[in-house]
């Protein structure tokens, strides 16, 4: 069947097969109808496909039962082998494996292979990715002067996802996304690119000249080059800062079916180049709900001010007099995000280099309390990936508006790998959902303009 919007909607729900089942009654028609219950995810996740409920109708010509859902809460709208998590437990693995084991040994290029390719790479894979995604990191020299035409004080979100989505001109064979050598060589470019574009964002709001490309560093250190190399003749990275960004990269590279995925998705299912429907999550990765939330943990410790303030902020947080606790609390996490214990332990061996400061203090105090405080326990509010990663990016002398870039350099690796297997699931079509119609019934048009006006006038203008 083809997977263009006019076939979405025609299907009809297959008959109740063998097996377990809901039964629904409808007690507007006293109706009984068996459900097939899927018993699919290897974690134990079941549903209904909710086509089923259209077999549910109080009249023949009735389209049929559909679910509400807003914000996704309840609905699954894929199914995935890449990421898992059980927020309950507080659990997170890709491909199976724990995310604290990869964050101690894996690297960045590692992971994103295996989060595309489903197992770890032999070590002649490994040096043959490497090489690939490091031998396309340079950009053509107009993405240069297309990133120059923004002012100097343009966020660095905005330049993001303008050039990414620009690159899909200079590659136009890319559109061939059925193509799997162009798949790959789009998703080589994709993961070779976006930091590069990313640092030269970087340095356009500084006012500094454009970096280029070294090839002889590795990933994250060229990244590092290319943001902070001044003078010297040849960049040395911080080792503790090479290796705190190599973790936080792995921590952020994927998260399942979060907004800026879905919106990957979303766009790629209408089949559009990858460099458009990466374009469209950093959009989604923009706002300050979702990749933008460190940045809002910075901005509560400013406010804080100081640590003997700490007492009368919480008050005003459980008071619900407008104070916000950020980087506490997730939509998923209901125990401690297992992201944010690795991230704990990165702040102190970054701090125990840099020091110790103000804004620190501050944020070990009011994690102290927060996590003794019956309140935030009661409601499973436990410190989340953002809460440190803020202090790190800063520590790191990167400004706030480019936390996100950062994050958006690292996720740009599962949103590949999701991108391609929502391509290649056959039971994907473009994403269209429904709605619940709440506006007028068929009314009459009556114009309400003083339309012979208009025509005089419209005379006394020709005349």
């Amino acid at each position: 069947m083809s997977k263009t919007e006019s076939n979405v909607a025609t299907a009809t729900a297959p008959a109740p097969t063998a097996g377990p089942a809901l039964e629904i009654k409808d007690s507007r028609t006293g109706t009984g109808y068996t459900v097939p219950i899927l018993e699919k995810g290897t974690e134990g996740d079941t549903a209904i496909r909710a086509s089923d409920l259209r077999r549910i109708k109080e009249r023949p010509d009735e389209f049929g039962l559909m679910t509400y859902d807003p914000a996704f809460m309840n609905t699954a709208s894929c199914k995935s082998a890449i990421t898992f998590i059980d927020g309950d437990k507080g659990i997170l693995r890709y491909r199976g494996y724990p995310i604290e084991q990869l964050a101690e040994s894996a690297s960045f290029l590692e992971v994103a292979w295996l989060l595309r390719n489903g197992e770890l790479p032999l070590q002649s894979e490994y040096d043959d990715w490497v090489h690939q995604v490091t031998y396309h990191t340079y950009v053509h020299e107009n993405i240069k002067t297309f990133l120059q035409g923004f002012r100097y004080d343009a966020h660095p979100m905005s330049m993001l996802c303008s050039a990414v989505a620009a690159l899909s001109s200079f590659y136009p064979a890319a559109k061939n996304i059925q193509d799997p050598a162009e798949r790959q060589i789009s998703i080589v470019r994709l993961l070779a690119k976006v930091p590069t574009i990313a640092a030269f964002c970087f340095r356009h709001v500084k006012g500094l000249p454009f970096i280029y490309p070294d090839n002889e560093l590795g990933y994250v250190e060229n990244f590092l080059s290319m943001v902070a190399r001044m003078s010297e003749p040849k960049y040395e990275g911080n080792p503790v800062f090479v290796k705190a960004l190599e973790v936080l990269f792995i921590l952020h590279a994927d998260h399942e079916q979060n907004c800026s995925t879905s919106a990957v998705r979303a766009v790629g299912s209408s089949q559009v180049d990858p460099f458009s429907a990466i374009a469209a999550g950093i959009a989604a990765l923009y706002g300050p709900l979702h990749g933008g939330a460190n940045e809002q943990v910075l901005h509560m410790i400013t406010q804080i001010g100081h640590k003997k303030n700490i007492p009368a902020f919480i008050e005003g947080v459980k008071s619900g007099k407008g104070q916000k606790l950020m980087g506490f609390g997730h939509r998923v996490y209901k125990s401690y995000d297992p992201r944010a214990r690795i991230v704990k332990k990165l702040a102190d061996d970054v701090f125990a280099q840099i020091g110790m400061d103000k804004d620190l203090e501050i944020a070990l105090e009011l994690e102290r309390i927060a996590l003794s405080d019956e309140y935030f326990i009661s409601r499973k509010l436990y410190p989340n990936v953002d809460f440190y990663t803020g202090l790190i990016y800063r520590s790191m002398a990167f400004p706030t508006d480019f936390f996100t870039v950062l994050f958006a350099v690292a996720r740009t690796a599962g949103w590949l790998a999701q991108w391609e297997e929502m391509l290649t699931d056959p039971e994907q079509k473009i994403a269209r959902p429904r709605q619940i119609y709440t506006g007028y019934g068929e009314r009459s048009y009556e114009s309400q303009l003083d339309y012979g006006y208009k025509v005089a006038k419209k005379d006394a203008v020709r005349r």
